[in-house]
């Protein structure tokens, strides 16, 4: 009888690994040639890699561990949405490959996050961070800019 962890390798296989390229031994899913569809397609296949997270919830994994999951979906989505540059993307970064991997790692028997699991999502957060303070840090330039001018 299949299990439900059976059931998340066929839709891991469907989305990151369904097709070989020709002549090349590289493998695609459909989750960049969905990607193809603006934003919708991104979407879609974004909510069916919550099916592996959520599956991880339930097999309580560590939280951070869930949170790299979640975060390797968020950089799917993210990098998916640029036109034709996120789709090739995406057919590298295979979230979804990722993400069984996690949880077939820590599913089997409890496991402790590793410490890689911490260095990524402090990575991760770190370069948000980063971008969401870029156009503080150019506001003020052009304003003391301004205030220059003025004074």
């Amino acid at each position: 009888m299949p299990t439900r962890l059976d059931a998340l390798r066929k839709l891991q296989w469907f989305l990151d690994e369904a097709f070989r390229v020709p002549g090349t031994s590289i493998r695609v899913g459909w989750d960049p040639i969905i990607g193809l569809v603006p934003w919708a397609g991104d979407v879609l296949t974004a909510l069916l890699s919550c099916a592996i997270v959520i599956e991880a919830h339930h097999q309580r994994v560590p939280r951070i561990v869930q949170l790299r999951m979640v975060l390797n979906v968020a950089v799917d989505l993210l990098v998916g949405a640029v036109p034709i540059l996120g789709d090739a993307a995406d057919a590298f970064w295979k979230s979804n490959s990722k993400n069984m991997a996690l949880l077939e790692r820590h599913a089997e028997k409890w496991r402790p996050a590793s410490v890689g699991d911490w260095f990524f999502v402090a990575g991760l957060i770190a370069v948000l961070l980063s971008v969401a303070l870029v156009p503080l840090v150019v506001l003020y330039w052009i304003g003391a800019a301004v205030m220059r001018r003025l004074s």
